[in-house]
């Protein structure tokens, strides 16, 4: 018989995959490859169910003579170790980034006289009750343990401020396709400048934490991606464990805090603040309470150091961040408000000679000449891009009031404005 081959992403198995797998098999001995966990996460979606039961699924079908693991999204490898006489796919990677795949897959084939088979995409009523699926990636208990799981999945996580719940749509739904595969953000930062912003107010810890949480279930109602909370300096160490608590609860991933005391000022503004660094056995007493006080293994607590913004050096940076994770934190947050990345290079390099698995955040606002890829480089595994949804939103809404002042009309003012039916289409439900 001939040898057969087809690769699947998908979570749940519905009619049209049974379809193409009948079809695989009238053409011979069918070897399904699922894709893992990781290579899903990184263009799709988050696995509901992960790979070994993805594999039991395919391995129990009686289309299917064996399975086996594609650990990429290119087929070069799996296919020049199979051997294939017949690769079958549907007809929905003709266009788009998948193309390239497709492309590379036939040239693969000929090296050995196989052939690439195509077959309708089936759409089925099935596919919209999957897609309501989705919504199970909202639930609490799924939301907050999905940060640490990209960790391991991916090198280097892509987040995204959001400070409402339209801007958390934005987040959650916008997706670019490239050369290299369908780009999406990893997660959400609910930063305090925006929350504050956003309501007219400083950013000194002025929006209590009630508001803050009203603002995080406004955006956890119409979204499904992890959220890691801008929590200022975490306040008291006897509120900050109540406050810990009630995030796991809610299904908030983790909380960043910062190495600062006193009255909380933007760390942008650095020394000419007047800003205080807290000591280290201070601040390692709020990061372990705030341990202790967790009620599962999932809710990260993150450490920011601001000894680069406050001039103190790279040694003082490196002493306490050590000390930070010591104290139990799941990660570090180095800062920097320098216009070139090259003292964060210096400690993400420096730190990663003495620990090579904490996570290492960054928020590259001040150096963002530097792409994800050059962060990640540096041992950075998750970038923080912190307030740019509510920096580009303020100008945009001051030229469409301007324009509507000037014309006394808001006919010039619509080719600066989203049509209402598209947002209609990002609203849920619609």
């Amino acid at each position: 018989m001939k040898q057969v081959y087809i690769c699947f992403s998908t979570d749940i198995i519905h009619n049209g995959h049974l379809s193409i797998l009948k079809k695989a098999a009238a053409l011979g001995e069918v070897t399904v490859g699922i894709l893992t966990d990781e290579v899903v996460a990184s263009y799709k979606h988050f696995p509901l169910i992960p790979l070994d039961e993805r594999i039991a699924m395919f391995e129990s079908l009686k289309y299917v003579s064996r399975v086996v693991v594609q650990e990429t999204l290119d087929y070069t490898d799996v296919l020049e170790q199979l051997r294939p006489d017949i690769v079958v796919h549907g007809d929905d990677w003709l266009v788009g980034y998948q193309a390239n795949i497709r492309a590379k897959v036939i040239a693969t084939l000929k090296a050995w006289g196989g052939e690439l088979v195509e077959f309708p995409y089936t759409h089925t009523p099935t596919e919209e009750t999957l897609s309501n699926l989705d919504a199970l990636l909202s639930l609490p208990e799924s939301r907050r343990s999905r940060l640490r799981r990209l960790l391991g999945y991916k090198p280097c996580l892509s987040v995204c401020e959001a400070h409402n719940g339209i801007t958390g749509l934005i987040v959650e739904k916008t997706t670019v396709d490239t050369p290299r595969g369908r780009k999406q953000f990893d997660a959400m930062w609910v930063s305090s400048l925006c929350d504050s912003t956003a309501k007219g107010k400083p950013d000194i810890e002025l929006v209590d934490m009630t508001s803050r949480l009203s603002t995080l279930e406004e955006i956890m109602e119409v979204t499904t991606k992890p959220i890691i909370l801008d929590g200022d300096t975490g306040g008291q160490i006897e509120h900050f464990i109540y406050n810990v608590q009630t995030l796991e609860r809610m299904g908030v991933s983790a909380i960043i805090i910062e190495d600062k005391k006193g009255l909380k000022k933007n760390s942008l503004f650095g020394t000419d603040a007047g800003q205080m660094q807290d000591s280290i056995e201070g601040f390692c007493a709020k990061i372990t309470a705030g341990k202790n006080a967790q009620k599962t293994r999932d809710f990260m607590i993150i450490a920011r150091c601001e000894s680069l913004i406050l001039e103190q050096g790279l040694e003082d940076a490196l002493a306490r961040c050590h000390a930070y994770v010591k104290a139990g934190a799941d990660g570090v947050m180095i800062h920097s408000k320098s216009k070139t990345p090259d003292e964060v290079y210096a400690f993400c390099d420096a730190f990663r000679q003495v620990d090579a698995k904490t996570p290492i955040i960054a928020v590259p606002t001040t150096y963002n000449s530097e792409t994800e890829e050059q962060l990640s480089a540096h041992g950075i595994n998750v970038v923080i891009h912190a307030n740019h949804l509510i920096r580009s939103a303020f100008p945009a809404m001051q030229a469409t009031a301007r324009s509507i002042l000037e014309n006394g009309r808001s006919k010039e003012a619509d080719a600066l404005c989203m049509s209402i039916k598209d947002i209609l289409t990002l609203l849920p439900n619609r």
